[in-house]
């Protein structure tokens, strides 16, 4: 009885780990860069971010809490602009941010640009010896246009203009500055309240946004030893005995008019199969070769 227990609890423990895997693969895979801040007045977060980073940072933690897509990390993001001198204006192109997202292997990069954040302040009232009594009412408006892009094809699968506004009326006695310095008096104020929407908004359009699934692809890190190292591990629904084809990437192919990308002629050089998907925490994977030769950094790492 014991042992008919002990085998029912390992295949629920299996089936557990499989279907976490498949939906982890499951997962769209987003890059958001820093949106481009077009308001008139070049306000800071309490932390010094300009509003464009601070709203895109707040979109990348909305994104991993609600535990749907797999979001790329803001370090290997920057590095990659660096390293490829991209976005050094400060402005990220349709071009230029699905340029990276393929460097990243995601499926959707996010650009944007912030169009409003500010408030106004407005009421009515009188004096009583010298000192002003008055009903208030401060607003808030925040707006910024957001696209989504496919990186596989450099095209705009949505762009929308998300605008909110909050307000609020009260009796005041002067007139309060509207600021923030810290994290928690922007979260309670009413442009923080409208940026939140803002957020929110965004991530609801994303839920929407028909993506269709993405073809698996990696690339090769380094060989080593007989051993090939890959950018794809558990974490990217990786597994343990798979095999995956190498491509030597051929010419891109890009498009005259649009300037986007029609893909590129690769060249199969090889096969090989995953002999440890743990690498870097479950983001690499260390491969065996079982077929072809001359692989190299860079190379296209793809499904059987």
């Amino acid at each position: 009885m014991k042992r008919i227990q002990t085998f029912s609890i390992m295949i629920i423990l299996s089936l557990a780990l499989l279907n976490q895997s498949t939906l982890m693969a499951q997962k769209k895979r987003i890059a958001v860069f820093e949106f481009d801040d077009k308001t008139d007045h070049r306000v800071h977060w309490w932390s010094g971010q300009s509003v464009g980073r601070g709203m895109s940072d707040m979109l990348v933690t909305a994104l991993v809490k609600s535990g749907k897509y797999q979001v790329m990390e803001r370090s290997a993001l920057d590095k990659i602009m660096q390293e490829q001198k991209l976005g050094m204006s400060g402005m990220v192109t349709q071009q230029s941010a699905a340029q990276v997202g393929k460097l990243l292997g995601v499926q959707v990069a996010i650009i944007g640009s912030v169009t409003e954040f500010g408030h106004s302040k407005g009421g009515t009232g009188g004096r009583i010896k010298n000192v002003r009594i008055g009903i208030s009412k401060q607003s808030a408006s925040v707006a910024i246009d957001v696209r989504f892009i496919d990186v596989n094809t450099g095209e705009i699968l949505l762009a929308e203009n998300i605008r909110k506004q909050k307000s609020k009326s009260g009796l005041s006695l002067g007139t309060p500055k509207f600021s923030f310095n810290n994290k928690n008096k922007f979260d309670q104020s009413i442009v923080g309240k409208a940026t939140r929407e803002a957020v929110e908004g965004i991530l609801k359009l994303l839920d929407k946004q028909s993506i269709a699934p993405a073809k698996f692809e990696g690339k090769v890190i380094k060989v080593s030893g007989g051993q090939v190292y890959i950018n794809r591990g558990a974490k990217a629904g990786v597994n343990n005995g798979d095999v995956f084809v190498i491509y030597a990437k051929g010419e891109e192919l890009i498009d005259p008019d649009t300037g986007l990308s029609l893909g590129s002629e690769d060249t199969k050089i090889g096969k090989i199969k995953v002999t440890n998907n743990g690498v870097g925490e479950g983001k690499a994977s260390i491969c065996v070769v079982i077929q072809g030769s001359g692989f190299e950094r860079g190379n296209l790492v793809r499904k059987k």
